[in-house]
């Protein structure tokens, strides 16, 4: 029983964690982390499901939070942060393949966002354009930086991401 209640804290501590960084780095970059043309260098966070399933309500809260604390609208705080979970999930279901792990976050983000953004903030844009320029800050973020923090992070995961505890 204390070998459960153990992995149970541990999982919580991570989810947390990741779920702190993801709001520190969204916020903190706030110019350039929101809008129609964004580059969220938080969702590089979005790779962490290859290493823990603590990930997937992680950077889930993490993008709930960062939505809510900087006054989004309701549709982009709820719709923005299921489309990350999706991303989250799906990545997590595609951790065999440490290359494809990025692809569902970026899809997901892709498809879901230019229509909040349409619906939510009345932009004018349209979609496919708004699918282009969501999709390149994806493929940056995730693609690009998501990638490079996977490839850090195997390093070290034995001791980071401790798989007995997760």
């Amino acid at each position: 029983m204390k070998q459960n209640n153990r992995k149970s804290a541990y999982f919580l501590t991570y989810a947390a964690a990741i779920a702190a960084i993801y709001v520190v780095l969204t916020l903190a970059l706030a110019p350039i982390s929101f809008g129609p043309i964004q580059f969220r260098v938080s969702e590089a966070l979005c790779i962490l499901p290859f290493f823990t399933p603590a990930a997937i309500p992680g950077v889930f809260l993490g993008c709930l939070l960062s939505n809510l604390l900087a006054g989004a609208a309701t549709l982009d705080v709820v719709f923005g942060s299921i489309a990350t979970l999706i991303g989250a999930i799906g990545s997590y279901a595609l951790r065999g393949n440490k290359w494809l792990v990025c692809v569902p976050p970026i899809v997901s983000n892709t498809i879901i966002i230019p229509w909040v953004l349409r619906i939510a903030y009345g932009s004018a844009d349209l979609i496919p354009f708004m699918m282009l320029t969501v999709g390149i800050g994806e493929i940056l973020a995730i693609g690009v930086l998501g990638n490079l923090l996977r490839a850090m992070l195997e390093r070290y995961s034995g001791v980071i991401f401790r798989k007995n505890l997760v």
